[in-house]
C-alpha cells in the first residue's frame, strides 16, 4: 500500500531542498538559485543546480535530477521508503503505518539488525577461548583494548556454522544470513559461515549502521582479507572504512590508506582522520563521498609498485571530486603502521605536513620511466610531462609545474613552456572538434539522454514539456487546460507525468516534481528534472497553454488518432470555420 499523499505533501513542505543539499554540497547563490559541484559525479566546475522555488535539483553534467526524496535515494543508495524515512526523521515526523507486506525497507532493516548481532557475537568471541589466536594477533600488532573496542573488532571461530548457530538461537535462519552476506551456499546446497578463523573488522556507515565486514585469516588460507559481498545495505564502491569516525575530525583533511590495519593504527596514534577503501581500488563514488567532509586528501599508500600505481589512479579521482591532493612518501618503512612503530607519531605528523604536491609526485613518477642522461629519453620525458601539465586549468599552475619539469630535465623554462602550449593547443583543438560535431545535430540535444525515453515526435514533446512545466509552476492552471490528457501526448513518459500532476492538481495536492518520486524510476526523474529546469514564463501562461495544446493535438492529427483523431479533426475544422467567420466579420 502506498504512503498517504497528504503525508508526503507535508513532508516535502517541511523539507527545504537548499537546506537538504547544503548538508552534503557547498552551494553558492547566483540570482534566485544555487550552484555547486555535483555529489553524484566528479567535477571541478559547478554544474549542479538547485532551484528553491521549484524545490528541485538538476545536474547539467551527469543528468541527475529530481526533488528531495530522489536526492536522498541517489545520495545514500536507498529505496523510496527508506529515503522517506530519512527525511521524516529529519523533519521530526512519523512515517504512517500502511499495512503493506514486507518489502525492500523491511529487508534492509532486517539485514542491518543481523549485522549488528553478528558484530556483537564476533566481538564477544574475540575475548573468549575461541578468539585467543585473533586476540594475540591484534596485541602483536600493538592495538590496545580501547582501540579494539572503538572499532568493534572481533573474531570468527574456526567452525563451519558458528555464526549460523549463534543467530539461529535469535530467530534468524540460514537464508537470512545469505541475504546479509554472512553465509555462503555451496554447489550441493550446503550453507555455511562465510567468515571462519578470521579477525573481524565491522564496516560501519556514516549513520552508525554495521553494513558489512572484513576478515583477516589466521592461517595460510586465501584470500588473506575477505570482505562482505554487495548486499542491499552494502556496496564497497560507495562506502569507506572508518569514515563514521573520521567525518567528525577537526583536521580538515583526510589521510587515505590502503587497508584496515593502517587506518586503525593511525587512529590509535591520534590521526582520527584516516580512512581506507574497502577491498577495491578508489572509485569516483569514494571521491565524492570524501569530498562531502573534507577539502584536502593526503594519500598514504604503501611505497611498493602496487601502492604507487594505486596513488596514480587515485589522484585524478580525488581532484575531480574537488579535493586538494597531496601524496605522502615514506622511507624506512613500507606502510604507516610500520613507520609509526619505528619512528613515532611526531615523525609521521611531519611527513603528513610535508606531503608532496600531487603534480610533483606525478612528474617524479614519469621521470622514473626515463634515463635523463640520454637525450632521446629526455625528450620523451619532457613531452609526457608537457601532456600532464597541459591538463591543469590554471595558467599559473602550468607555468610553475612546467618550470619544475624543465629544471628536472635541464632545459630552459621557455622551451618547456612552448612544449606545454603545444600540448594545450592540441587538447583544445580536440575539444573544439567534439563540440562542433555536437552542434551539427542540435535536435539531438533536445532528446532525453536515456535512449529508452527518446521522443518520437520532437515538436509535440516540446509542447508536452511546456504543459508539465506550467502545472509544476501553478497547479491552478489545470482548469484552463481544455480537458487534455496524457493519452494525447506523443511521449508515454510525459503523458504519465502530466496525468499524475493533473490528478494531484485537481485533488488539491502538491505538484512539485518531488511528489512523483515513488511512481517514476530514477532515469525518468532525471529527465523530468531536465524538463522542469527549463525556463517557463508564468505571465503569459494562458496563451502558452493554448499554443501547447494546439501543437500537441495538431501533431496527433498528423500521426492519425483513430476515431478520437476524427473527432479532433472535426473540432479543428470547426475552430477554423469560427476563426474564418470572425476575421471576415472584422473586415
Amino acid at each position: 500500500m502506498p504512503l498517504p499523499e497528504r503525508f508526503l505533501d507535508e513532508l516535502l513542505a517541511r523539507t527545504d531542498i537548499v537546506d537538504l543539499v547544503s548538508e552534503s554540497v557547498r552551494l553558492t547563490k547566483k540570482g534566485n538559485s544555487y550552484w555547486g559541484c555535483c555529489p553524484f559525479h566528479s567535477e571541478k566546475t559547478p554544474s549542479f543546480h538547485v532551484v528553491p522555488d521549484r524545490q528541485m535539483y538538476k545536474c547539467f553534467g551527469c543528468g541527475k535530477g529530481g526533488g528531495a526524496i530522489n536526492y536522498v535515494m541517489e545520495l545514500e543508495n536507498l529505496p523510496f521508503r527508506d529515503a522517506v524515512a530519512v527525511l521524516a526523521r529529519r523533519a521530526g515526523m512519523q512515517v504512517p503505518e500502511t499495512g503493506s507486506a514486507p518489502g525492500a525497507r523491511e529487508r534492509r532493516e532486517k539485514i542491518l539488525t543481523i549485522n549488528k548481532q553478528a558484530a556483537r557475537a564476533f566481538h564477544r568471541w574475540l575475548h573468549g577461548p575461541e578468539g585467543a589466536e585473533g586476540l594475540a594477533y591484534l596485541r602483536r600488532r600493538g592495538l590496545s583494548q580501547r582501540t579494539q573496542t572503538n572499532f568493534g573488532l572481533g573474531f570468527a571461530p574456526d567452525a563451519w556454522d558458528g555464526l549460523i548457530t549463534e543467530l539461529a538461537a535469535q530467530g534468524y535462519d540460514k537464508r537470512d544470513l545469505l541475504d546479509a552476506g554472512l553465509a555462503v551456499s555451496s554447489k550441493d546446497g550446503r550453507i555455511y559461515d562465510r567468515f571462519r578463523n578470521r579477525v573481524m573488522f565491522p564496516i560501519i556507515d556514516v549513520r552508525g549502521n554495521v553494513i558489512g565486514f572484513g576478515g583477516r585469516v589466521m592461517d595460510d588460507s586465501t584470500p588473506k582479507y575477505l570482505n562482505s559481498p554487495d548486499t542491499p545495505v552494502y556496496n564497497k564502491s560507495r562506502n569507506v572504512f572508518a569514515l563514521n569516525i573520521a567525518k567528525t575530525s577537526k583536521a580538515g583533511r583526510v589521510i587515505l590508506t590502503e587497508g584496515y590495519m593502517d587506518t586503525i593504527a593511525l587512529h590509535q596514534a591520534g590521526f582520527d582522520n584516516a580512512v581506507a577503501s574497502l577491498g577495491t581500488a578508489l572509485t569516483e563514488e569514494h571521491g565524492q563521498l570524501l569530498a562531502r567532509y573534507f577539502k584536502e586528501a593526503v594519500i598514504s599508500y604503501d611505497g611498493d609498485g602496487a601502492g604507487v600505481a594505486a596513488a596514480q589512479r587515485a589522484i585524478p579521482i580525488l581532484e575531480k571530486a574537488g579535493l586538494k591532493v597531496k601524496v605522502l612518501r615514506m622511507t624506512g618503512a613500507k606502510d604507516p603502521d610500520e613507520f609509526i612503530k619505528a619512528y613515532g607519531r611526531d615523525a609521521f605528523a611531519r611527513l603528513v605536513d610535508n606531503s608532496e604536491d600531487r603534480m610533483d609526485y606525478r612528474l617524479a613518477q614519469i621521470q622514473k620511466k626515463y634515463d635523463l642522461n640520454d637525450d632521446g629519453q629526455r625528450v620523451g620525458f619532457l613531452q609526457e610531462a608537457a601532456q600532464l601539465v597541459s591538463t591543469l586549468p590554471s595558467a599559473v599552475e602550468r607555468e610553475i609545474y612546467a618550470g619544475h619539469a624543465a629544471q628536472t630535465a635541464g632545459v630552459t623554462p621557455d622551451a618547456m613552456k612552448l612544449e606545454v602550449e603545444r600540448a594545450l593547443k592540441g587538447r583544445l583543438r580536440k575539444a573544439k572538434k567534439q563540440k562542433e560535431r555536437q552542434d551539427l545535430t542540435p535536435a539531438s540535444q533536445l532528446q532525453p539522454k536515456a535512449r529508452s525515453l527518446r521522443y518520437e515526435n520532437l515538436r509535440s514533446a516540446r509542447a508536452e514539456e511546456g504543459l508539465i512545466r506550467l502545472l509544476i509552476l501553478d497547479p491552478g492552471l489545470v482548469n484552463r487546460m481544455e480537458g487534455i490528457t496524457g493519452e494525447e501526448f506523443s511521449s508515454p513518459l510525459l503523458g504519465r507525468a502530466f496525468d499524475a500532476l493533473r490528478r494531484r492538481a485537481e485533488e488539491g495536492l502538491s505538484t512539485r516534481l518531488a511528489a512523483l518520486a515513488e511512481d517514476f524510476s530514477g532515469e525518468e526523474m532525471d529527465h523530468l528534472a531536465q524538463v522542469a529546469a527549463q525556463p517557463q514564463a508564468a505571465a503569459s501562461s494562458g496563451q502558452a497553454i493554448t499554443d501547447y495544446i494546439s501543437v500537441v493535438r495538431g501533431e496527433r492529427l498528423l500521426r492519425g488518432g483513430g476515431e478520437q483523431g476524427d473527432d479532433l479533426l472535426l473540432a479543428a475544422q470547426k475552430r477554423y470555420q469560427q476563426k474564418k467567420a470572425y476575421m471576415e466579420e472584422k473586415q
